[in-house]
């Protein structure tokens, strides 16, 4: 082998390491996935907006706690959100079957004079299943979207428990109260006697 070829050769197995070296990692295809379109699905949930902040102090259990709000993907600071008046917060996820059960209730409450705003907050779910649950319900609660992993900012700020669906209070005052009786709501008259007993 001459001097030349040796050369050549060693040039082309060092271009072959450089190419290996600067090629990006993880296998398979290492394009970045679009992120889903949820138009459509948002347009059939035609959820009510997110709360704007609120006036007064942000709720010190939620303050800084950010979540996407499911109607338009807007980022929303729900301890602002929850500032100054009282609110009743839900947490569910689409899988959840007493969820399914409770969320019509819950916009019939909401409906009612003199009902508290409702807050839907969807956990443990992509955010498609959440919008396409909530168009075949006929519930337009305004609702954020904490992720669908195990735990989110606001699932772990609430400290909700592993059992769906959680409500809690969030009073005038931005004291976040657990309801925990009953802990399923089957009617509007118990929805308002758990926002009037934890107020």
């Amino acid at each position: 082998m001459t001097r030349v070829t040796k050369w050549a050769l060693a040039a082309a197995v060092l271009a072959v390491a450089l190419i290996v070296a600067l090629r990006p990692r993880g296998g398979g295809d290492t394009a970045a996935k679009p992120a889903e379109d949820l138009g459509p699905a948002r347009s059939a949930a035609a959820l009510q907006p997110c709360p704007a902040p609120g006036a007064g102090k942000p709720v010190k259990q939620l303050e800084g706690v950010r979540a996407d709000c499911l109607g338009d993907g807007a980022s929303v600071d729900v301890g602002q959100a929850l500032a100054g008046a009282p609110v009743l917060v839900n947490v569910w996820a689409s899988w959840c079957q007493p969820c399914r059960t409770e969320l019509p209730v819950l916009q019939e409450y909401a409906k009612q004079p003199g009902a508290v705003r409702v807050l839907g907050v969807q956990v443990q779910s992509p955010a498609k299943d959440g919008l396409d649950l909530l168009a075949r319900l006929g519930v337009h609660l305004p609702s954020v979207f904490d992720g669908d992993g195990g735990t989110g900012p606001v699932r772990t700020a609430l400290e909700v428990p592993s059992a769906l669906p959680a409500s809690y209070l969030v009073t005038a005052a931005g004291e976040v109260r657990f309801i925990a009786n009953p802990r399923t709501f089957g009617n509007t008259d118990q929805v308002r006697a758990a926002v009037e007993g934890a107020s």
